[in-house]
């Protein structure tokens, strides 16, 4: 199996390079199972500072001063310089220091000042994989229950506009220290926030790095990316309003479950079971007064309290693969009735499908009827094997209902 992870894009003479991992460039190993990064992709860019030239950073509403400037707001000012950073030399380049010390892990230490305008087309397009694999003893100490592999059922493109018949969906961009990378995510309720949410769900590898790591900076959403579907070479000269149509949207807060940032690793499945993030949202530009659920005019409510394998008839996984055969710019979904794969005995069974997509469609939404018969969110994609045919997610319970609440009550009073 291969996680889905975080996609790196480093530029190297404006070629790009994916970084070696079960999602786009993991090893094969014979006879072996490799749990890799499939949702996020690289892309082609090592952070060089030149689309960071106009850096500035969101107010906590993101509405902005009025002025057209978009002020640094104090709480996050000082969270930075708690821990050493300048907030002016940090907007400037100094957001790509990834030494221990300036690298923030804590679920408390989350900040992410937004770099006006480095989200360019270019370095949308260019976000690529990471990968990372696992063997079979990886999953020699499972007592759990796990079913037969799924047969691949083979990932359907969504019909362009993206909007039109996948309005929740889109993709997380943010920078590692390999380079830009990206994954898939979805617009989701907020419970404090009625018909008004600014919450998004992924994957927790899409802004976290794990037991090794920390935060990932420059954390942002894009709803319904390359919403005409337009194709790589058409893409090449597409302007930004073609490329985001609805607007760029950066995390004002991001957060993980606990056992992701203690047990989440590069190899192996571990912390695969816990494998989601809940973010929140503001508008680079400043808002016009709407949410984002208003803006794309959809948002899924999340099931934690899902039913077991056996009653559940069917699971779609949507989401932007990027590794071969697919490119990263296209909308794909897959829909299979779920099994059940167990990484160890004392973590939840994940939901598994067999899915045909690759590195990139990490975090992307999983969705089942719920019992009024309406679609809500159930899991996200979290790891997929090596050579491709099925995805696995995990099942949310009370850990994924405890980060989905908390983020929400962080922001009621605004």
């Amino acid at each position: 199996m291969r996680s889905i992870r975080p996609s790196f894009h480093v530029r190297r003479d404006r070629s790009t390079r994916r970084r070696t991992s079960p999602v786009l460039a993991a090893v094969v190993l014979t006879s072996a199972l490799a749990l890799t990064a499939t949702a996020c992709n690289s892309g082609g860019d090592k952070a060089d500072g030149r689309t960071a030239a106009s850096a500035s950073a969101a107010d906590a509403s993101g509405t902005g001063s009025g002025d057209g400037k978009i002020k640094i707001p104090d709480d996050i000012r000082n969270k930075l310089k708690e821990h050493g950073i300048d907030i002016d030399k940090w907007k400037k380049g100094a957001w790509k220091n990834w030494s221990k010390d300036d690298w923030l892990r804590e679920a408390n230490d989350f900040v992410n000042p937004i770099i006006k305008g480095l989200w360019d087309p270019d370095r949308m397009r260019g976000a690529n994989d990471p990968n990372k694999s696992v063997d079979n003893n990886d999953l020699s100490g499972d007592q759990g229950v796990t079913d037969p592999t799924p047969a691949p059922v083979d990932a359907k493109a969504v019909a362009p506009t993206y909007h039109a018949n996948a309005a929740t969906a889109g993709k997380v961009f943010f920078d590692s220290p390999e380079g830009t990378m990206v994954c898939s995510a979805t617009v989701v309720e907020d419970p404090a926030h009625p018909g008004k949410s600014n919450l998004v769900w992924t994957a927790g590898h899409c802004v976290h790095a794990g037991k090794k790591g920390g935060w990932y900076r420059n954390i942002a959403f894009v709803p319904s990316y390359n919403d005409a579907g337009r194709s790589t070479a058409q893409l090449q000269s597409a302007t930004r309003a073609e490329v985001a149509p609805y607007g760029v949207y950066w995390a004002d807060w991001a957060q993980t479950s606990q056992q992701w940032i203690e047990q989440g690793g590069e190899t192996g499945g571990d912390g695969a079971p816990y494998d989601y993030a809940v973010i929140h949202v503001t508008p680079e530009k400043g808002g016009n007064g709407k949410s984002l659920e208003e803006t794309v005019g959809s948002a899924l409510p999340v099931n934690f309290n899902a039913p077991a394998v056996a009653k559940v008839p069917s699971i779609t996984a949507t989401g932007y693969p990027a590794a071969a055969p697919y490119d990263g710019q296209k909308l794909y979904r897959c829909t299979d009735k779920p099994g059940r794969l167990s990484i160890n005995a004392s973590a939840p069974t994940m939901y598994r499908i067999g899915c045909t997509m690759t590195g990139g469609s990490s975090g992307g939404g999983w969705v089942a009827a719920g019992s009024d018969g309406k679609p809500a969110l159930v899991s996200n994609t979290s790891i997929g094997p090596v050579t491709t045919g099925w995805l696995a997610g995990p099942r949310l319970g009370d850990v994924a209902k405890g980060v989905y609440d908390s983020v929400s009550k962080k922001f009621a009073g605004q």
